[in-house]
C-alpha cells in the first residue's frame, strides 16, 4: 500500500505546468512551479516545516511549546498544519490588508490569531512584527520563528524547490521568476539553479510600496518608496537576511490594480485559481518579455491558491471598489 505517515509527507513535488494564453505574446516556454499542490495550498508548507524541523533539532522548539509567527497567513497555515500534527500550540499575527478567508482558515486549523494594522512601521508596538516579538517574550515555552531572518527558510528551498525544478526541466531552466517577500524562495532556488548553471537569471517580482527594486539597484534603502499597497505576500518595507541581493539579477515593479486583473486573467484564461501574488509574477514575467528568446525555459513560481482571495481579487463588487474594474 502506498500511503504518507501524515500530512506533511505530502509536502513537495509539485507538477510544473505549461502556460499557454497569457504568454502567447513572449518567444519562449513558460512553466510554473505549481505550489498550491502543497496540503496547506502554499510553497510556504516546505519552508514551515524545514523551520520547525531544524527549531527541534536544535533544541529551540521544546515539546508542548507555542510556536509565534507574523505571516501573511501561508507561512502561518504550513506551520499550523506542522503544529497540528506535531503537538505545538500556534499563534498567528497577521496585518489587517490580509483577506478575512486567510484569517479564518488559520483559525480553522486551530490557530489564535492577531490582527494588527497595516499603515504602521515594522518598530511600532502595534505592528505585527513588534506584536509577535512581544508574544514571544511574554509567553513561557514558546518561539518565535523569524521567517525573514530564518536561514531555515531559504535552505528548504535550496533542498527541494530548487533541485526539482532542476529535475523537472531536465537541467533546460534558463530563468525563475517569482515573486519576494521573505526572500526564501528566490534566494534557496536561486542559490540552487546558479550552482548547477550561473548563466541561470533569477527575476524577482516586487510591488509598488516596496524597498527592493531600489535597493537592489542603487545599494540605498529609501524610506520614500515605502507606502501602503494592496497586493499580498510580496514586497516589504524592511530588508530581511533572506533576500539575498546577490543572487538576484533584477526586479520589476507590477502595481496593485495589474496583479488583481491578471489573477483574475489566470483563472478565467488558463484555468489556473492562484493567489494575488500570482497574478503580479505574470504580468512582471510579461514586463520581462526583451529578456527571452526563443531556446528560453522560463520557470515562475505561483505561491498560493485562489481561495484565500474569494472577497477581494475574485469579487467584482470589491474589484470595482478598488477601480481595478469599470
Amino acid at each position: 500500500m502506498e500511503y504518507a505517515e501524515n500530512i506533511l509527507e505530502t509536502i513537495g513535488n509539485t507538477p510544473l505546468v505549461k502556460l499557454n494564453k497569457l504568454t502567447a505574446e513572449l518567444p519562449c516556454m513558460v512553466l510554473a512551479k505549481y505550489e498550491t499542490f502543497n496540503p496547506g495550498n502554499s510553497v510556504k508548507d516546505r519552508m514551515a516545516v524545514q523551520m520547525i524541523n531544524d527549531a527541534e533539532a536544535s533544541g529551540i522548539l521544546k515539546p508542548g511549546g507555542t510556536i509565534i509567527e507574523g505571516t501573511s497567513g501561508n507561512t502561518g497555515m504550513g506551520l499550523a498544519l506542522a503544529a497540528v500534527v506535531k503537538g505545538y500550540k500556534m499563534i498567528c499575527v497577521i496585518s489587517d490588508k490580509q483577506s478575512k478567508e486567510k484569517i479564518d482558515i488559520l483559525k480553522a486549523v486551530g490557530s489564535e490569531v492577531y490582527v494588527c494594522p497595516t499603515d504602521v512601521a515594522p518598530e511600532d508596538p502595534q505592528s505585527y512584527y513588534s506584536t509577535a516579538k512581544r508574544l514571544a517574550k511574554e509567553i513561557p515555552n514558546s518561539w518565535y520563528v523569524n521567517q525573514y531572518d530564518n536561514p531555515s527558510n531559504c535552505k528548504a528551498h535550496f533542498l527541494t524547490t530548487g533541485p526539482e525544478i532542476w529535475e523537472q526541466t531536465k537541467g533546460k531552466v534558463t530563468h525563475f521568476v517569482v515573486g519576494v517577500g521573505t526572500g526564501g524562495t528566490i534566494s534557496g532556488v536561486g542559490s540552487f539553479l546558479k550552482l548547477k548553471n550561473p548563466n541561470i537569471k533569477i527575476w524577482g517580482i516586487d510591488t509598488y510600496g516596496s524597498v527592493f527594486k531600489k535597493y537592489h539597484e542603487t545599494g540605498i534603502f529609501d524610506e520614500n518608496e515605502i507606502y501602503p499597497y494592496v497586493t499580498e505576500g510580496i514586497g516589504e518595507d524592511i530588508l530581511p537576511k533572506n533576500v539575498r541581493f546577490e543572487i538576484i539579477d533584477g526586479f520589476t515593479k507590477v502595481t496593485d490594480k495589474d496583479a488583481a486583473v491578471y489573477t483574475q486573467r489566470l483563472a478565467k484564461e488558463e484555468g489556473m485559481f492562484l493567489g494575488n501574488s500570482a497574478g503580479a509574477a505574470i504580468k512582471g514575467l510579461l514586463q520581462l518579455k526583451e529578456h527571452f528568446n526563443e531556446t528560453d525555459v522560463v520557470v515562475v513560481l505561483f505561491h498560493d491558491h485562489g481561495s484565500r482571495y474569494v472577497g477581494k481579487m475574485f469579487n467584482d463588487d470589491w474589484m470595482r471598489d478598488k477601480g481595478y474594474i469599470e
